[in-house]
């Protein structure tokens, strides 16, 4: 059976048919789409969904330089993983009128606390992040959380397209964005595609590239 885009509002939406909140979370490489993916599900699935990306959980640059980390920014020892794990059980207990998650504001490349409300009536939410399948002590204690896991497949030449020209939008100078996506994003995708196996479906290129225009 072909998946199409229609199949994956459907199966998402079956996630929460009881009622009862469930987190969809959604994986991949840097520049795999997966942002993309989860706003158009967003816009599909209507009222009733909410969308939480792990990037609210970076540690900021500050504790990053005191950690000796600033250079591997975006590893993932350079997440808060168990405050990300905190949140999702705070969000599928459902005891509360109101979450507040933290946002990533990419000009500035800091997480932003409270940027994000997640309101009772929300039944689904999507999240999506690099590390949501990777099996360490930290990371591990993710996964039991999600009612499912899809795993963005994108092709390499498309994401390290993506990738370089997100960072020269965000302000590396194009040298500095080549390096850094070569680097530092290319070693990330490494590991992350160690966890695709462990995914629930692995949503194909083709499909992805179908799914909304991601900006540069």
């Amino acid at each position: 059976m072909t998946l199409t885009f229609d199949r994956l509002v459907a199966r998402a939406r079956g996630l929460v048919a009881d009622g009862r909140r469930a987190v969809l979370g959604i994986t991949g490489a840097p520049a795999a789409g997966k942002t993309t993916l989860a706003e158009e599900l967003v816009a599909a699935l209507g009222a009733g969904v909410a969308h939480v990306p792990m990037d609210g959980f970076h540690l900021a640059d500050a504790e990053l330089e005191r950690l000796g980390l600033r250079d591997r920014k975006g590893a993932p020892d350079t997440f808060d993983a168990l405050g990300y794990a905190a949140l999702l059980r705070r969000l599928i207990e459902d005891e509360d009128e109101i979450v507040y998650a933290p946002g990533f504001e990419r000009v500035i490349e800091q997480p932003i606390a409270g940027a994000i409300p997640i309101e009772r009536p929300a039944r689904l939410i999507i999240t999506e992040g690099n590390y949501l399948l990777l099996d360490t002590p930290r990371w591990r204690t993710v996964r039991p959380l999600l009612a499912e896991v899809w795993y963005a497949d994108l092709d390499r030449d498309t994401r390290m397209d993506r990738l370089i020209a997100r960072h020269i939008r965000f302000g590396k100078p194009e040298p500095a964005a080549i390096e850094w996506a070569n680097g530092t994003d290319e070693w990330n995708a490494a590991v992350i595609a160690a966890t695709r196996d462990r995914a629930d479906l692995v949503i194909p290129a083709g499909l992805i590239h179908s799914i909304g225009t991601p900006p540069p």
